[in-house]
C-alpha cells in the first residue's frame, strides 16, 4: 500500500516498514516506521499515515479475510539512527584524533 496506493503527498519519500507487534488479542497493531530524511519529513509522513489509517486498516481487513476490525497506530522507528550514533560514538573513543 504504501509503495503505490496511497497519494497523499506527504509519504512520497522513502518509508520502511521496519516492525508489526500485533496485540494478543489482535485487536491492535503498532506498525514501526522508518522515514528517511529530516525532523519535519518525518512528523509530516507520520500525519499522512494517520490520516490514512483507516483506508490502510480497511484494506488489511479485506486482504486478511479478518472477522475482527483492528486498530492500526504508526509510531517512527528511530532504532536504526540510534544505532549509527553508538556506532559513532565507539568509532570516536578508538580514533580521537
Amino acid at each position: 500500500m504504501l509503495a503505490g496506493e496511497l497519494k497523499d503527498p506527504r509519504l512520497a519519500g522513502m518509508i520502511t516498514v521496519t516492525e508489526v507487534r500485533l496485540s494478543p488479542d489482535m485487536k491492535q497493531a503498532r506498525v514501526f516506521v522508518n522515514v528517511m530524511g529530516d525532523a519535519q519529513e518525518e512528523a509530516a509522513a507520520l500525519e499522512g499515515l494517520t490520516a490514512a489509517a483507516g483506508f490502510i486498516r480497511h484494506e488489511l481487513i479485506e486482504r486478511l479475510r479478518l472477522r475482527r476490525a483492528l486498530d492500526v497506530s504508526f509510531v517512527l522507528d528511530r532504532s536504526e539512527k540510534y544505532g549509527q550514533h553508538i556506532e559513532d560514538l565507539i568509532r570516536r573513543t578508538k580514533n580521537p584524533g
